[in-house]
């Protein structure tokens, strides 16, 4: 049995989630399919471990997802994110109740993927 799950994000414009994933969050596009032209994308999007479809077919799944992403550097990944300047999303760096620290940032079409990191010595 395969233990990978990928996450299924519903996206309505790809200007605007190039914009957010790649240029902001720092993903990379791996692949993209459309059955022709003008038809909806599907597309797969990563970086280091992480990896998303993104989708803007209607049937695929709902808007407003809510990923959780373990992770480590996130201070660094966080101002990285502030030091860009991306003017829709300027999240906070939160300390949380199960002992991480986290940082939470909502696409344009209202997913969110919450980074968390471990603060446990």
């Amino acid at each position: 049995m395969a233990n990978k799950v990928i996450p299924v994000l519903r996206i309505f414009d790809v200007t605007k989630a190039m914009e957010f994933y790649k240029d902001w969050l720092g993903f990379q596009v791996d692949w993209e399919h459309r059955y022709e032209d003008n038809t909806p994308l599907y597309m797969q999007v990563s970086k280091d471990d992480i990896v998303l479809h993104l989708t803007e077919h209607h049937g695929d799944c709902c808007p407003g997802a809510k990923v959780f992403v373990e992770t480590t550097g996130l201070k660094e990944y966080h101002q990285l994110l502030l030091d860009k300047n991306y003017k829709y999303n300027r999240p906070g760096l939160e300390v949380e109740p199960w002992d991480a620290i986290s940082v939470t940032v909502h696409d344009p079409f209202g997913n969110k993927i919450l980074f968390s990191e471990s603060i446990k010595g």
